[in-house]
């Protein structure tokens, strides 16, 4: 039988208590200390999702994630709980969003069918390819293209999480975990040797101003796409749809890097 558990205990004694008796007594205290880190992942994952995709879902898969991560943080490593439990929150939700192939087809069709053409005319034009070029390539006016850049939005979501792999299974990076400060956007102050993150992060320095902030405020600063909107002073649709090509500009330059290891 669990002991009473004084209300004054620190996060510090749950978790020390926690990790030595698995008390369910302290774990359901702790689901609900951190049950909002779950609606607020799910809230910013919810943006751009198809009308199909419902918002209470999202919170029910992420809150797989907050147990796994209960079961799993350990204080002794000192990264913030906060912190672990985002990352595993967002990674439960992208997990069973790929599970269900909540995309239906035609629109994952004809994302890669707008990515192959975005890779194709910024190899040839050597840098970023304007809304008005890929549009012109695609036989669209400005307007149907991004009436399209709106309908593929939902796909740019897990793209950016998707892991590259390099050498060993277990060497992997995704897109949005190579997303730094501006600061140290320039490739020549990476650390890491990962010939991958080394490219994703020049990649991304190579962004247009507008799609490199969008990730730079989505990712590293937490804004949200109404808060970016504002920030920017374009509409949350709008931000929407940088936020999907920068995506697609960034899948491309992988798509091309990794044909080249080939």
């Amino acid at each position: 039988m669990s002991e009473e558990l004084p209300a004054e205990r620190t996060e510090e004694e749950l978790w020390r208590l926690y990790r030595k008796n698995r008390d369910p007594q302290i774990r359901e205290r702790l689901v609900k200390q951190y049950a909002p880190l779950v609606k607020y992942v799910a809230g910013k994952l919810a943006v751009g999702m198809p009308n199909n995709v419902e918002f209470d879902d999202l919170v029910g898969y992420g809150v797989f994630g907050l147990l796994d991560a209960i079961e799993k943080y350990d204080p002794e490593q000192k990264t913030q709980f906060k912190t672990y439990a985002v990352q595993r929150i967002h990674g439960a939700i992208i997990d069973e969003l790929r599970s269900l192939d909540w995309v239906p087809r035609s629109v994952r069709t004809r994302a890669r069918q707008i990515e192959g053409v975005v890779q194709e005319l910024e190899t040839n034009l050597g840098r970023p390819a304007s809304d008005e070029e890929i549009a012109d390539q695609l036989g669209m006016s400005p307007k149907q293209f991004d009436k399209e850049m709106q309908k593929i939005a939902g796909t740019s979501i897990l793209s950016l999480n998707d892991v590259w792999y390099q050498g060993e299974d277990n060497d992997k990076v995704s897109i949005a975990d190579s997303i730094e400060s501006p600061k140290t956007l320039n490739p020549d102050t990476i650390v890491e040797k990962d010939e991958i993150k080394r490219v994703i992060v020049e990649s991304i320095g190579e962004l247009p101003d507008k799609e490199k902030k969008v990730l730079v405020l989505y990712y590293y600063e937490d804004l949200t796409l109404k808060e970016i909107g504002q920030v920017l002073e374009v509409t949350e649709s709008r931000v929407s749809q940088l936020h999907t090509k920068a995506v697609m500009r960034l899948r491309s330059k992988l798509t091309s890097f990794k044909k080249g290891l080939m």
